[in-house]
């Protein structure tokens, strides 16, 4: 099934432990359904050290989320939002929120 959300988008966390947070969209794990919000879901990984990492040690960082339990965050609103998909002109498909009626991209 194809993602409809994508990086960038401003989302807010519908279920889990950060429920009701909000966060922009850093990378979209299409295969898995997944995808890492920018400062959600944070996890601890002992690293070694290594070049990039000269001391190692413990370091927190963003883990993915099921896109399900992500909501898009309609810009008019400003309130988490359903979407779906308009065709444009010339086959061109385009989001747009079912709460404003506006187009999202």
């Amino acid at each position: 099934m194809a993602l409809r959300l994508k990086k960038g988008d401003m989302v807010q966390i519908v279920s889990g432990e950060n429920k009701g947070q909000r966060g922009k969209i850093l990378k979209v794990i299409p295969d898995k359904g997944r995808a890492l919000v920018e400062g959600k879901n944070l996890v601890k990984r002992h690293t070694k050290p290594n070049q990039k990492n000269q001391q190692g040690g413990i370091v927190e960082k963003e883990a993915s989320i099921h896109t399900s339990n992500l909501m898009l965050v309609c810009e008019k609103t400003d309130k988490p939002t359903r979407f779906g998909i308009k065709m444009l002109d010339k086959g061109r498909r385009a989001r747009y929120s079912k709460r404003s009626k506006e187009l999202i991209d």
